[in-house]
């Protein structure tokens, strides 16, 4: 599949949430989202991110934004994750690794060495008709809200 860029269609999603509710991007039409992909709850990085996102959670609904997380881990996973640090967004869980395939965030890692798959950090921010208008690649997990304000001010 070729690279998506901005200005391309968001390529649909139906999932599963934490909540075992099916979320399809286009009940949000209307309304931006903030699309975020991650590497695996309950991590260092990961949790950085959510947490981010959780505290600027209300600003962001105000400002028009939605918030959903997507990963590989199971609905029970993101149950905990969610428990633990009461995420108040949708976290999709993306077993069969559509998703991050459909996205092109499912890559080869390489760490210490040793190369893997595994998914890339990247946010897509979808507009209200469905078009990415812009993709985070290089993500600052302290600073995820503050680098899409960045990109919305000026």
């Amino acid at each position: 599949m070729a690279e998506l860029t901005v200005g391309d269609k968001a390529p649909a999603i139906s999932a599963q949430n934490q909540s075992g509710e099916s979320i399809s991007l286009s009940s949000f039409l209307g309304k931006k989202v903030i699309l975020y992909f991650y590497p695996k709850d309950n991590t260092p990085g990961c949790t950085t991110e959510a947490c981010n996102f959780r505290d600027n959670y209300q600003a962001l609904l105000k400002d028009g934004f939605e918030v959903i997380g997507v990963s590989i881990d199971s609905e029970q996973s993101h149950q905990k994750f969610i428990s633990k640090f009461e995420l108040p967004f949708h976290l999709l869980a993306d077993e069969d690794q559509k998703i991050v395939n459909d996205y092109g965030v499912w890559v080869e890692k390489n760490m210490y060495g040793k190369k893997y798959m595994g998914t890339a950090r990247t946010t897509f921010i979808i507009d209200e008709k469905g078009i990415i208008e812009h993709i985070i690649k290089k993500v600052d997990n302290k600073n995820a809200t503050q680098q899409i304000r960045d990109l919305y001010q000026g």
